[in-house]
């Protein structure tokens, strides 16, 4: 498998042959207003332009995930420049209205037993928070890869760490895990995704695997940098199992 890490949580998955094309917000730097009741309200999103053509993004894209609508994950120029013939999952029927509502033809539930081109896709629980804040938040989806000629890939979504992640973990032993973690937040509520104790917390359920940290940097609310990150993984010793890439930054398994 290939990841390259687009920007935010916009991700490139190379899988068994096939090219997905994960929660894409494709938007020029500074298209949109800034997350209200948050850091930097001077600053509009994306906070940085993409690494590379939306052209050379969106070739040879088999598929989209769409975890959630926010749009720091599905955004308005996704909907402009995708083919509305793509295949693309989401989480949910309501979703999934939405987004053929755009005028997307092909688009599935994503379930926990989903097969594209001979690759298991399977959703997976997460929680955009933590207390009241979920319900401002709403539900979020990752998704684990399986495929016989690949490792097993989680791409956790927007979630912070809690109890179902360690079961996601425990139950598809991942061997690759793509983690959102900016540490984003409101000025009240708490972490809407990983922070660095939520990314240890990865590592110790899962010491044998890679983790991938993405969705940093890049819209107004985070809370956490590239640089402490990887000051926090060098202080722990986890620098070869913790990669925190740059965008448009690249790894093959």
């Amino acid at each position: 498998m290939n990841i390259q890490q687009i920007r935010n949580a916009t991700i490139v998955v190379e899988y068994a042959g096939k090219k997905f094309l994960i929660d894409p917000m494709l938007a020029e730097k500074g298209t949109y207003p800034p997350f209200p009741n948050s850091p930097r309200q001077e600053q509009k999103n994306p906070l940085v332009d993409l690494p590379t053509s939306l052209k050379k993004i969106i070739k040879g894209i088999d598929a989209v995930i769409v975890t959630h609508l926010h749009y720091d994950h599905w955004d308005e120029v996704a909907k402009e420049v995708l083919p509305k013939d793509i295949q693309l999952f989401s989480q949910n029927e309501e979703d999934v209205t939405e987004i053929r509502n755009a005028g997307f033809q092909r688009v599935e539930v994503l379930q926990e037993d989903t097969v594209f081109e001979g690759i298991q896709l399977i959703k997976t629980k997460g929680e955009h928070g933590r207390g009241e804040i979920l319900k401002l938040a709403g539900l979020v989806c990752g998704i684990v890869f399986k495929h016989q000629t690949e490792k097993t890939l989680y791409v956790a979504g927007d979630t912070v760490w809690y109890e179902a992640v360690q079961e996601e973990i425990d139950t598809h032993k991942p061997e690759v895990i793509v983690v959102n973690a900016g540490d984003n937040q409101f000025f009240e509520g708490g972490s809407l995704v990983m922070g660095k104790d939520d990314v240890y917390e990865v590592y110790k359920a899962a010491p044998n695997a890679k983790v991938i940290a993405v969705h940093m940097e890049a819209v107004n609310h985070w809370g956490l940098s590239r640089k402490e990150l990887k000051k926090f993984v060098s202080e722990n010793g986890i620098t070869s199992s913790v990669l925190v890439p740059d965008d448009g930054e690249s790894y093959r398994f």
